[in-house]
């Protein structure tokens, strides 16, 4: 069956629904700041949770999130959240534009676990604990959490540490399999993008979002901010996301 969308604000008629995707080490109430202003602008919104199990299956989920939506989308993705929109939005006739945050932008054959590596300046690896879990097979995955004490300085140096020890508690591990799984599919390629890069990323460094968005010939602002940018300036994550929105909207 077919989601209907909010539509509650008269305004929201004309406009592309917002589906904003989280990454590793959050959940969708990351975005809650940026939800609010979307919502007061009329914008439909849709924050699905990201199972952060691996590229192919994450990127289906989200995918069926897509097919259940009437009309246009923007597709938003934060960190992990942008490989996963990059293969979850291919050949998808909804999505209208794709919005990376601070996120990863592979071409088919790269994983994100690749791409962080590719320049220096990621600092993630020390901080990272890592946890088994039962796959249904019968075998062993490995999650990756960020250490409590070690999660605002890594993830969200520019926010209350009050703020911070929550997040830190709240996280949601990735696979560590899904960090390595090498994407298929690079929907930017064909879909306008719109690149946000946080300058003081010590998860994604700058210079390797840099040189993805310039790759995905995407729209790029800079906001100097940490990795957790959707939660410490969600008003310059809304600007970028609106930018993208108003090249879709429907008159």
């Amino acid at each position: 069956m077919t989601r209907r969308t909010p539509a509650m604000n008269p305004t929201s008629q004309n406009k592309p629904t917002i589906v904003l995707v989280h990454g590793a080490f959050a959940d969708s109430s990351s975005w809650n700041g940026v939800i609010e202003r979307l919502q007061k602008e009329g914008y439909p919104v849709i924050a699905p949770a990201n199972p952060l199990r691996g590229l192919a299956s994450d990127a289906a989920y989200v995918r069926s999130v897509l097919d259940s939506v009437d009309g246009p989308i923007v597709l938003a993705g934060h960190s992990y959240g942008g490989a996963v929109i990059s293969q979850a939005a291919a050949d998808s006739p909804n999505v209208k534009a794709l919005v990376y945050i601070a996120a990863f932008t592979p071409e088919a054959g790269e994983s994100a676990l690749e791409l962080s590596n590719k320049f220096p300046g990621s600092t993630l690896g020390p901080t990272l604990a890592p946890v088994p879990f039962p796959l249904p097979d019968g075998g062993t995955g490995t999650d990756l959490y960020i250490k409590a004490d070690k999660f605002h300085d890594q993830f969200a140096a520019d926010l209350p540490e009050s703020v911070t020890a929550l997040m830190a508690v709240t996280q949601r591990p990735v696979a560590a399999s899904a960090l390595e799984e090498k994407a298929t599919e690079a929907a930017w390629g064909t879909i306008p993008s719109f690149s946000l890069i946080a300058t003081e990323d010590y998860n994604i460094p700058p210079a390797a979002q840099h040189f993805m968005a310039e790759r995905a010939h995407a729209r790029t602002v800079e906001v100097k901010a940490s990795h957790a940018v959707s939660v410490s300036q969600p008003a310059a994550v809304t600007r970028l996301i609106e930018q993208a929105a108003h090249t879709t909207t429907v008159r």
